[in-house]
């Protein structure tokens, strides 16, 4: 094809990836990574003043999104490489026609797939909502050896919209509306205590709130794993198994990553996610990493995530944190001034379970002392947590102290080695690096060498699950933190 530049189109491989480079310098990592990576270049065509670039999309939720959020963007790079004027234009790419595809042509269902259970059968997403002709009886969820309801606080309201998960919530009310249909599996992913729980659970309370007699089934994946480990030592496998392929309408299973590496697990779920999958019926997961980050996770399994939509949470922006401040106070009746919120706001940053965490404990003192909450208490509440007022943290400051207490020198953090007696230090000077200085995780990653955002990421979030379990670990970031 010639274009209005002349330009070859075995150039154009080239092009875009040069059209990425500098979308790298105006999008947000993450952003970039859920958005304008997966996108395929398809062709080009001429047009008045100019080329028209199309290109592909995985769905036509991502379509619709990007065109909304990026396409001026993508035009203003496409432009600049090739020095003509260009219209982004972004289709819905094809479904793929290989043997794993999970549509293999139209109303089929795929060969690798299982036919559902006589039973089963006419239980369609076309069901949900409003059909009670076809309840099933529980309208709960199961969990361990008992029934229990969803938790009733974790609602749509209930939840807040920011920059940093605007996505990840409208793609779960796109599924809590219509759940089995487009967005089928949905991945929700990020680091720990950003609200992918609360998602989970409005999704199966907004279905049923809408379907009474909807079976809507949340687990984690620790659970899920621990009744298969009962299940097979005490040869109660087909109950498993019908439980978890036939008994449910919608299935939610949180921190996926923890069956990695477990093969009989593993194993399992990739035959309860093909015979879901299969029906029609909705599956949602999270996991604190995506797919292609989950270490040991079988490649079959990975593929499956990515058959459907794949949402990330990140860190909340100040506002959204403030903002989250205020709901929680407003919910539980809390008195909380406008500098306590922007105060704690501030200074904790990246998890919104410990921003809440801490309004909590104020609120206990508070009623226990009879006093107000204020900023003085909120000071003394966190000065273990908090720099002093006046002091000033650096990047290089921090490092040097991380050294200083394993006897070690900057230039080992900074290096390449892998050994446990450097890794683990230089993963907790990450951490301490981003909760003292607020850098993101790619200014961080310069620090170390040009390590990639996602390393500094998986570093942070390993510290922060580390500390709640390890007290070793708990020990030297106190001791650390005195020295700063």
């Amino acid at each position: 094809m010639r274009t209005s530049l002349n330009i070859d189109t075995k150039q154009w491989p080239e092009l875009w990836q040069a059209a990425y480079q500098l979308l790298e310098q105006e999008v947000v990592a993450s952003k970039l990574q859920t958005w304008i990576q997966p996108l395929e270049f398809v062709r080009t065509e001429e047009a008045i003043g100019g080329l028209k670039v199309y290109l592909a999309a995985p769905n036509e939720f991502s379509a619709q999104w990007i065109r909304e959020y990026y396409k001026k963007s993508l035009e203003a790079a496409f432009s600049q490489v090739t020095g003509s004027h260009c219209e982004a234009l972004i289709i819905v790419r094809e479904a793929p026609r290989d043997a794993d595809s999970p549509r293999e042509r139209p109303g089929s269902e795929p060969e690798a797939l299982p036919e559902p259970p006589a039973e089963r059968r006419n239980v369609r997403a076309e069901s949900f909502p409003g059909s009670p002709g076809q309840t099933s009886g529980y309208g709960i969820v199961r969990s361990g050896g008992g029934e229990i309801s969803l938790d009733q606080r974790y609602t749509f309201d209930s939840f807040v919209v920011g920059a940093s998960n605007q996505f990840a919530h409208a793609s779960c009310v796109a599924v809590a509306e219509q759940p089995g249909r487009q967005y089928n599996p949905l991945f929700i992913y990020g680091p720990p205590g950003l609200g992918k729980t609360h998602l989970l659970h409005a999704i199966g309370n907004h279905l049923l709130s809408k379907t009474p007699g909807a079976r809507v089934g949340y687990f984690s994946a620790e659970t899920f794993v621990n009744e298969l480990i009962d299940s097979l030592q005490h040869k109660k496998m087909p109950h498993f198994r019908a439980k978890y392929r036939d008994g449910f309408d919608v299935l939610l299973i949180d921190d996926i990553q923890f069956i990695a590496g477990k093969k009989s697990s593993e194993e399992e779920f990739f035959h309860t996610f093909n015979a879901l999958h299969g029906s029609r019926r909705q599956i949602v997961v999270s996991s604190d990493r995506p797919p292609k980050e989950i270490e040991g996770l079988e490649e079959r399994i990975r593929t499956r995530f990515e058959w459907g939509l794949i949402s990330d949470i990140a860190p909340p922006e100040i506002e959204t944190r403030i903002a989250i401040l205020k709901a929680k106070a407003e919910r539980d009746d809390i008195y909380l001034p406008d500098d306590v919120s922007t105060f704690l706001a501030t200074y904790i940053r990246s998890n919104v379970r410990e921003l809440e965490g801490v309004l909590i404990g104020l609120q206990a003192q508070a009623s226990l002392t009879g006093a107000e909450i204020s900023l003085e208490m909120a000071k003394h509440e966190l000065r273990k947590a908090v720099p002093e007022e006046g002091s000033h943290f650096t990047i290089e400051s921090i490092l040097a102290a991380v050294a200083k207490h394993f006897h070690l020198k900057v230039q080992d953090l900074k290096s390449p080695t892998r050994t446990r007696a450097i890794a683990r230090p230089r993963q907790i000077a990450m951490y301490l690096i981003r909760k003292y200085t607020g850098a993101g995780f790619k200014e961080i990653g310069q620090y170390f060498g040009g390590k990639d955002h996602t390393t500094i990421l998986h570093g942070v979030n390993k510290i922060e699950q580390e500390m709640e379990s390890d007290g070793e670990i708990r020990d030297a970031v106190e001791k650390i933190q005195n020295l700063l």
